[in-house]
């Protein structure tokens, strides 16, 4: 099924994610037929909108089947978890809720949408995931470039490059007020990212268990490679957190962890992430709400 030509559908669309506020969350442009777009085009639109990405749909075959390009303000970016949300709810919003699935450059990724309560809720599965332990010397580096100390870190997890669809370097908070005091060396953390391969720095910090006994996160993104000084919510991230987590055994292998980001930025957002013993594959869900359109000056 190709993507609707209707010209407003061929719009450059806002959208924010995680999120139910247009004030909150991640937003994230889409474009629902990107079809003829070249890479110069979709860079410049990415660009122009100056979110951390934004979002371009192309032509598959399959029912509810679509290609999905995704572009930082400087760069594509191989996989985006918040503007593959953004897009589920938009093509939602216009085909019904349901299963979709996404043809990215990391691999296909099925995202399943529904409505609760008015709002519509995307759920995401990752590619199947992995991580490789970091450098000595690059993890000495990267806390250079953040202006931390090793003995900032908590015990666990620690320190590794996870991945599922991106690479991000996850780093482990020892205390709340740690992780608020961002203030970091956006070139020297950017050339260690880019040598590393690294799309965010995944910053953790573990909170107590909610009311369910469900495990708790606060984390926060640094994106210098896109151009952003701070990602709010980042669905790529929290997959391979998920993941990691898992496999570390900071969580149990059947989980569902609560993930709040954006609350420093003034763009508050939620992820779960739910993980299943039976399938190494993380599930990430959150909300996602169009963006009024910038009013135009007389």
């Amino acid at each position: 099924m190709t993507p609707s030509t209707d010209p407003a559908d061929c719009q450059v669309l806002r959208y924010s994610a995680f999120t139910t506020d247009p004030a909150g969350g991640n937003p994230a442009g889409v474009v629902l037929d990107a079809d003829g777009w070249d890479d110069a085009r979709m860079l410049a639109t990415a660009a122009e909108l100056g979110y951390s990405e934004s979002a371009f749909v192309v032509p598959a075959e399959g029912e509810r089947t679509y290609g999905l390009r995704f572009f930082s303000p400087l760069a594509e970016v191989s996989f985006c978890g918040h503007a593959t949300v953004a897009t589920a709810v938009a093509l939602a919003e216009r085909e019904g809720v349901g299963e979709y699935l996404f043809h990215t450059s990391a691999g296909d990724v099925p995202v399943e949408v529904t409505e609760q309560a008015g709002s519509y809720l995307a759920t995401l599965t990752s590619v199947e995931p992995h991580s490789e332990a970091v450098a000595p010397q690059d993890l000495d580096e990267a806390l250079a470039a953040l202006g931390w100390k090793a003995d900032e870190l908590a015990a666990e997890p620690a320190p590794r490059i996870a991945y599922a669809g991106a690479r991000h370097l996850v780093l482990a908070a020892g205390t709340r007020s740690r992780l608020a005091d961002l203030d970091y060396d956006f070139d020297r953390l950017k050339q260690l990212m880019l040598k590393l391969d690294l799309t965010t720095v995944q910053l953790v910090w573990r909170d107590a268990l909610d009311e369910q006994g469900n495990p708790v996160f606060h984390v926060r993104d640094p994106f210098p490679v896109g151009g952003v000084v701070e990602d709010p919510a980042t669905g790529a991230a929290a997959a391979a957190f998920g993941a990691y987590a898992r496999e570390s055994g900071l969580v149990a292998s059947d989980a569902r962890l609560t993930l709040y980001q954006g609350q420093e930025m003034g763009r508050p957002g939620t992820l779960t992430v739910t993980l299943c013993a039976d399938d190494p594959r993380v599930r990430v869900s959150g909300s996602a709400v169009p963006i009024p359109a910038p009013v135009q000056q007389s």
